[in-house]
């Protein structure tokens, strides 16, 4: 499936994407390395070295403890060990520094570009350890780093390590794991055994990657960073067929981002979109269930564990949303089609 997210010309965000979103983890140190080298922002041909590197990367695993404690599936990790008796004053910056240059990037580098069972082919960096004590960015990050995509692409990576973190802490089979909009919030909830609602990420910053930072309807350009171009979180099944008995429809399968124009008063509002809709939400839903847990598992249980019964799910529901509210909407887009 990450092969089909990238399969209508990937573009190099399409490719940081399907490493972020699509990475079967072990540990969140992926996240943290992503993260890290969106903050530093280095130059192509720029060699960062692992001193440099540990700092931030020390610092985003560190303040994810303090949240949830539980940052990798294995039991036990002498470098979040490290990370922890930083927290608690046991060891000094410099200690955790040296900590993580010896520990924390034995693994994450190698597979950082590996997506499923092959590394992408597109790489943001070189491996340079053994010969320069770090890593050569290549021209490819730093084109990344000159897109509209780049503003976005920090919560994106937190949103998806929120939502990970989050499952694993909760140490439930992946088919009893539930998560719900907010709508005053809008915010993305996980409901806990003792069926607390527990806030877990922001659904725009949880939405944004899978639509590739474009409105689900015309393709306009939409940025989490741009206060002009901030996308609106919209019921792609309008919200108002709550009243009628439609209960699913503040599941996540039915958000989608919208523009302004797209969503506001003189465009879609509490209409049906268009039947030819349809199947452009049926792709982004399947790029939710290729990002497997936790996302995956809410989507399955929401819409069906099959294809041929999530397609069957949408087609009825979009029968009962036109059969009640009778009118359709539609827009011409503005850009390019990225899904």
């Amino acid at each position: 499936m990450s092969r089909r997210f990238l399969s209508k010309k990937p573009r190099l965000e399409d490719y940081w994407r399907a490493i972020v979103l699509f990475g079967q983890n072990v540990a969140s140190y992926k996240f943290a390395l992503a993260k890290s080298l969106l903050e530093l922002r280095p130059e192509a041909g720029q060699l960062v070295t692992l001193d440099e590197l540990a700092k931030p990367f020390s610092r985003n695993i560190a303040a994810h403890l303090k949240k949830i404690d539980k940052q990798a599936t294995s039991k036990s990790s002498k470098f979040l060990d490290a990370c922890r008796d930083f927290n608690s004053g046991k060891v000094s910056e410099d200690q955790l520094i040296d900590q993580t240059v010896k520990l924390g990037f034995n693994n994450v580098i190698d597979a950082f570009h590996i997506v499923g069972r092959e590394p992408i082919e597109k790489s943001f960096f070189v491996d340079e350890r053994k010969t320069q004590g770090g890593i050569k960015i290549t021209d490819e990050f730093s084109m990344l780093a000159m897109t509209n995509h780049i503003g976005s692409l920090p919560a994106e990576a937190e949103a998806r390590w929120r939502l990970v973190e989050t499952a694993w802490s909760m140490d439930i089979s992946t088919n009893l794991l539930s998560i719900q909009y907010d709508l005053p919030s809008e915010d993305l909830l996980v409901v806990s055994r003792e069926n607390q609602r527990i806030p877990v990420t922001s659904s725009r910053d949880a939405l944004n990657g899978y639509q590739k930072s474009r409105c689900f309807y015309c393709f306009r350009l939409i940025s989490l960073s741009d206060d002009n171009l901030k996308p609106q979180v919209d019921h792609f099944f309008p919200h108002n067929l709550k009243k009628t008995g439609f209960d699913s429809l503040d599941g996540v399968w039915n958000l989608v981002l919208a523009c302004r124009s797209c969503n506001g008063s003189g465009g879609k509002w509490a209409n049906v979109p268009h039947i030819s809709y349809l199947a452009r939400l049926f792709t982004r839903n399947e790029f939710w269930i290729a990002s497997h847990h936790p996302l995956r598992e809410t989507i399955l249980l929401q819409t069906g564990k099959t294809e041929s019964l999530r397609g069957k799910f949408l087609q009825e529901c979009h029968d009962y949303a036109i059969t009640t509210v009778t009118h359709q909407w539609q827009t011409d887009e503005v850009e390019e089609p990225t899904f």
